[in-house]
């Protein structure tokens, strides 16, 4: 490795993008791009963007998720924003381009890893390498997936959640669903209004599922006040939710991610299963930041299940670890 030589693990997400360098998390930045309506041009880029949302005229200023369900959505904006991002960690004016792994959903389609790879490298990346968003996931939380035991993730992130059994660096029986911490916010939005006849905005509900939100009722119910606009008066209001509140409104999207990990458990040879059940399931992603829901899966499947360590970054380190792995960086190629 030279002395300039930039090596970046990069967790493409639907809702943040992060980069891993040097045993660190260099950049970690929403995944939006804000754009004039009329002619598309970028505004602005990352939390500026974000920041946006829910202020602006969406006919003057649009604000862009250009990856939906962890793959490229929008070509053209992805690209641009990973140009953004690189430029933040490398510098504008650079001599050496970066060498860079980026993370994919398993299962994505020969198409959609080729749109990865050609807007990394457009982006201004000299090497470009792919590898399984679980596998990434799992060498970010520290398992030992070297080794012929077997180990099972569940990466829960903003718009998908993958599960997955692996042993000797490979991934030996996978699923997902097209759920998230995004759709878990469409779930309370809708709850919201129902119950209250309120409109709130997405980073509302975030804010409420991440300051109370939990996957099962607490002991201590905390609560929060809420803004939004009444249904009938069209007026502002404010009113209190609880945890309980909360978790009654992610009760079907916590039953499709609990039925992932189920669908994967049910398909894993037994002798890999019976490592599974000794060593337990590790959650990653943002979704596993939500209290109490490793207690909620471990009540579904009946196998004790914790949450990583550093969760929101796995991803990322995991991607960036293997790249500086000869080994294991050949291995994924060969995939």
């Amino acid at each position: 490795m030279g002395l300039f030589d930039k090596r970046l693990g990069v967790d493409l997400g639907t809702v943040n993008t992060l980069i891993y360098e040097n045993e660190q998390i260099v950049l970690q930045e929403p995944s939006v791009v804000a754009l004039t309506a009329e002619d598309e041009r970028i505004v602005e880029i990352g939390q500026p963007a974000r920041e946006m949302k829910g202020k602006v005229d969406d006919e003057d200023i649009q604000i862009v998720h250009p990856l939906q369900d962890g793959v490229i959505a929008d070509y053209e904006v992805t690209e641009a924003m990973l140009r953004f991002f690189f430029d933040k960690v490398a510098g504008r004016i650079r001599f050496f381009k970066p060498t860079v792994m980026l993370s994919v959903p398993y299962g994505v389609t020969s198409v959609e890893k080729r749109a990865v790879l050609e807007a990394a490298l457009s982006a201004g990346a000299r090497e470009a390498f792919l590898i399984w968003e679980p596998l990434a996931a799992a060498i970010g939380a520290g398992l030992p997936v070297g080794t012929p035991a077997g180990d099972m993730i569940v990466s829960i992130g903003g718009g998908m959640t993958e599960a997955a059994v692996l042993t000797m660096n490979n991934i030996v029986r996978a699923s997902s669903d097209r759920v998230g911490g995004v759709k878990m916010d469409k779930a309370i939005q809708d709850y919201v209004r129902k119950k209250y006849n309120l409109t709130i905005g997405q980073p509302t509900a975030e804010s409420a599922k991440i300051q109370v939100g939990a996957a099962l009722p607490l002991n201590e119910n905390l609560t929060m006040e809420i803004q939004g606009r009444d249904n009938l008066s069209g007026l502002p209001r404010t009113v209190t939710i609880s945890t309980g509140e909360v978790a009654e409104a992610l009760v079907d999207e916590l039953a499709k991610i609990a039925a992932v990990v189920k669908n994967v458990l049910g398909n894993t040879p037994p002798e890999l299963a019976s490592d599974i059940i000794d060593r337990g399931i590790v959650l990653t992603g943002g979704g596993a930041l939500l209290r109490g829901i490793e207690t909620y899966l471990t009540q579904q499947t009946g196998v004790p299940v914790y949450r990583a360590d550093n969760a929101l970054i796995a991803v990322a380190v995991g991607a960036g670890r293997a790249l500086n792995d000869p080994m294991l960086l050949r291995r994924i190629l060969q995939q």
